[in-house]
This record gives C-alpha cells, structure tokens and sequence, in this order.
C-alpha cells in the first residue's frame, strides 16, 4: 500500500541531545536554519509531530514566511500544511497552540482516546480518527496517503516518533542540522532511542553549513524483510526502473531493470535487458552474472526487477525466477507483473514463492517500468502479441 515520502527532521546537540533539562526549550537552531525549516514546511503537504511534544514545546508547526504561504495558495495548495498527531490516550491540552493556528488538523487516536478528544472539545478544532484493533504507523501513513492526499509528510518529532519510524522502515531521509553545543546531562531527551534499528550504513546525500549549524541529508539503504517493505525499497526498486530505461530498445523483448542489494544496503550488482551488446541477455541474470556465485551476501539479499522474473524462456536453458534461487536469494522486488505480450500466463512470482522466496509488488512504480516497453503492450483495438518469450 503507498504511503507519503517520510522526511525525518531534527536538530541536535554535539552530543546527540533534542534539548537540555531546563524549564525552556533549548534552541538549537538558529535564524538561518530556522528559515530553511520554513521553507521545508511550504515543500510537503503534512507535518506530523507525537503527543509529546504538543505537551513539552507547544509548537505551532507554521509556514512563517507570507511569500512560501502565497505560493502555496497560487498553485492550489492549502495556505498551511495539514498538522498531524497520534495519541493513544488522547490526553492533550486543548489549549495548545497546535490547535488554534495555522491550517487543518487531524489525530489519530484509539476509540477511548477519541472519547477523552471529544468531552475536552479538541474535535471542534481537529478532525479525531479513531484506529480500531492493532494499529501501527502502517495504518496511519496509509490513511494520511489514501485519505488525505499526503504525498509528502515532513516528521518534526519527537524522539521516540522518530526511532519508531526508522526502526520500522517507514523512513525515506533523515534532516539532521547538528548544532554547535554540549548539554551533557544524562536525562536529557535524545534524538533515537535503543532497539533494533536496521543494518548498515545510510547514504549521505548532502552536507552543508546553515548559519552556524551543519546540515546533514541521509538516505536510509537497507531493504526491507519478507513481505514488507522498506522506504529503502522504493528508492532501489526507481533505481532498477531507471536501468530499464536504458536497455536498447527491441520489438520483441521487454526492456528491464536489476539491481542486487545486501541486507546491510549494499550494491551488490546491477544489470540491464540487452546489456554489453548481449541481444538475449535478461537484467537479472545480467547482474547476478557479476556476481561470484559463493558470496556469503547473497542469500541475504534482495532482487529489484522493473519487471517481475520470467518463468519461461527460449534463449537461456534456466529462467530468472530459477537464476534467482539458484543464487540462493529469498526475496524479490518487483513493480509490474509480466503481461501475456511473449508468454501466456507468465508466472515468474509464483515459481519463487513455491521455493519459499518472498515477492513484494510496488505497484507506484509501474508506471516506470512500463514507460520503455509502451510499444509492446496491447492498446485498444490491438491484438497482443503471439505467445513467445518473456524477454526473448
């Protein structure tokens, strides 16, 4: 299911801290940063901070520039991002200021905290969505896309906000603007809590002085477990859709994508259909043939393929369904399922989930990884082509 592009936004101490233990609010940032957090506000469509930091800072989470809020408005937009919340006991002031500024307002609560929401009048100025049952940051990323047109939500905190949703996954980038102080006391609030975070390093994307802090842009890289996906599997599976981009084109096989990735992250491998003038080779076994087929990587890794693995084929004596098993990797990526255009009931996914592989569709991508192959797809009033093979 899509969910908004999660930008994580903080600033933090030499020393790691969200603020100091004082009866104010440490401010870390200054005037420069400050506005450029403003300028990050008038970019995404909802800024979502946790019940505990309405308590503890009481912001206002606004656009304060009046020319990003009149831009917003010229291209249609509302005035203010949407402001979000989650409280599980619906315990918050109705006074704070993140109900009566800005634009609209939405918390997602349990049925008992909705009850608590209502009888302390926050309902009149905030929409109150009850979550039945086991709900997690899945169900709430899920509705803000689906329901509420979310497509970009910038988290402002706070730090156990943030560790929930990097440790589960959900996380696209991480801001981090690292000030220029200690605050050492050991009670302090943090920016990420303990718990099992996800292996290997993030990719840095952009470093830059800020007045006197230091921006710091990073990319979480590790792909996600079993059937669930990451933010990270997103970001590979564009990139195996960009590949597929640049296959040679052909009338009668598919152009496709493959990147090979480590469960810490790491590139392993990428190919493409076609690749190094090979008229029949397929991108997945363009990349795992870059591969030596002992690393101790691979049986932990994940496939990207623009288009799902083929079943069945007529130039190579094993398919890539079976490549990818015999590789020893449990878990593909793909956007789009085969259509009938070369192989009637072409069933690349089923080969691999009867070897026990877990396959993950990402249906936001196929757009991308149809874009190369429109002159292969069957348009009204078309017939499809003759059965053959999938990518010859």
């Amino acid at each position: 299911m899509p969910y908004p592009y999660v930008l994580l936004s903080a600033a933090v101490s030499l020393d790691g801290f969200l603020d100091d233990t004082g009866p104010e609010r440490l401010l870390l940032s200054g005037p420069a940063d400050f506005d450029r957090v403003d300028e990050v506000r008038a970019s995404v469509d909802a800024i979502l901070v946790g019940a505990g930091t309405i308590r503890t800072d009481n912001p206002r989470l606004l656009v304060n520039s009046p020319a990003r809020r009149a831009a917003r408005t010229a291209a249609g937009r509302p005035e203010f991002p949407l402001k979000v919340t989650v409280s599980g006991t619906g315990d918050l002031d109705p006074g704070a200021q993140f109900w009566h500024t800005g634009g609209d307002k939405i918390v997602y609560t349990t049925p008992a905290g909705a009850d608590r929401l209502r009888a302390a009048g926050i309902a009149d100025t905030a929409e109150v969505v009850p979550l039945p049952g086991d709900w997690d940051w899945r169900t709430v990323l899920a509705d803000l896309h689906d329901a509420r047109g979310v497509r970009r939500l910038m988290v402002e905190g706070g730090g156990q906000v943030h560790t929930q949703l990097l440790q589960q996954g959900l996380a696209d980038e991480l801001q981090l603007a690292l000030a220029p102080l200690f605050v050492g006391a050991p009670d302090a609030p943090r920016l990420f809590g303990p718990g099992r975070y996800q292996p290997g390093r993030l990719r840095l994307v952009e470093t830059r002085p800020v007045g006197d802090v230091v921006l710091m842009r990073y990319e979480p890289t590790a792909p996600g477990t079993g059937a669930v996906p990451s933010a990270a599997d997103h970001r590979w599976l564009a990139l195996a859709c960009e590949l597929a981009a640049r296959c040679p084109p052909s009338s009668s096989a598919f152009s496709v994508g493959a990147v090979v990735v480590a469960a810490d992250g790491t590139e392993l491998a990428r190919g493409h259909s076609r690749e190094g003038g090979d008229p029949v080779v397929h991108a997945e076994e363009a990349a795992l043939a870059k591969l030596d087929p002992a690393d101790p990587r691979l049986p932990g890794a994940t496939v990207y393929s623009s288009l799902e693995p083929c079943a069945r084929r007529a130039s190579r004596p094993r398919p890539c369904a079976r490549l990818i098993l015999d590789a020893g990797v449990r878990r593909v990526v793909t956007a789009w399922r085969e259509p009938d255009t070369f192989v009637a009931g072409a069933d690349g996914a089923g080969v691999l989930t009867a070897a026990g592989a877990d396959v993950v569709v990402l249906p936001e991508h196929a757009g991308a990884a149809q874009a190369p192959n429109r002159h292969l797809l069957p348009r009204p009033g078309r017939d499809a082509h003759a059965p053959g093979s999938s990518e010859v």
